[in-house]
């Protein structure tokens, strides 16, 4: 197992109310988030919010995804429940996570979007995750925590980092999101 995630590129997720925000950490490359509740738009994003999306999909609790694609390896994917706009989750060229109040929800930077309910472990600890994936996570400050994502031999494949914004990212088929809380979910 490997985690081919060592793009370098911003990922920005925006959501309101409860929701918070998302950023990834992949191995040797950081990647920092907007603040929570704050809209930051590009061109590129700003055009999407007026266009029109090239596909919809449900989510585990009922709301909808509306995807747009930005480019190259960037998508954006508008979180939307009963016609509101409840956020945004943007990744650019590296997958992009979020913890949704126990909804995770996982956009690749192809485009997909992976979402479930529940099954999170509230770290500090170590937990064994779908795949074979085993996570170390550990506090390392106020509104943040680390998972190491290890393989079946103990060696690290990844790191995500909730630095104030949760992370999430897709390792080969199962994905993983950590929340600012140190609840780690997985799901294939």
């Amino acid at each position: 197992m490997s985690l081919l995630t060592t793009r370098r590129a911003t990922a920005v997720r925006t959501l309101a109310g409860t929701i918070l925000t998302a950023a990834l950490l992949a191995p040797a490359a950081t990647a920092v988030a907007a603040t929570p509740a704050a809209h930051h738009t590009t061109a590129a994003v700003a055009a999407a919010r007026e266009g029109s999306p090239v596909r919809t999909q449900k989510l585990a609790d009922g709301s909808t995804a509306e995807i747009y694609q930005l480019g190259d390896l960037h998508y954006l994917a508008k979180i939307v429940s009963r016609g509101e706009v409840l956020g945004d989750l943007e990744a650019n060229q590296r997958d992009a996570g979020l913890d949704a109040n126990d909804m995770f929800i996982v956009l690749t930077m192809d485009g997909q979007v992976h979402s479930w309910l529940g099954g999170g472990h509230r770290g500090p600890g170590t937990f064994h995750l779908p795949g074979g994936w085993t996570a170390k996570v550990t506090k390392i400050g106020d509104l943040r925590y680390r998972a190491q994502i290890l393989g079946n031999e103990g060696a690290v494949y990844g790191t995500l980092e909730a630095n104030q914004h949760d992370a999430g990212l897709d390792a080969n088929g199962v994905y993983i999101v950590l929340g600012v809380d140190g609840v780690i979910s997985a799901h294939l």
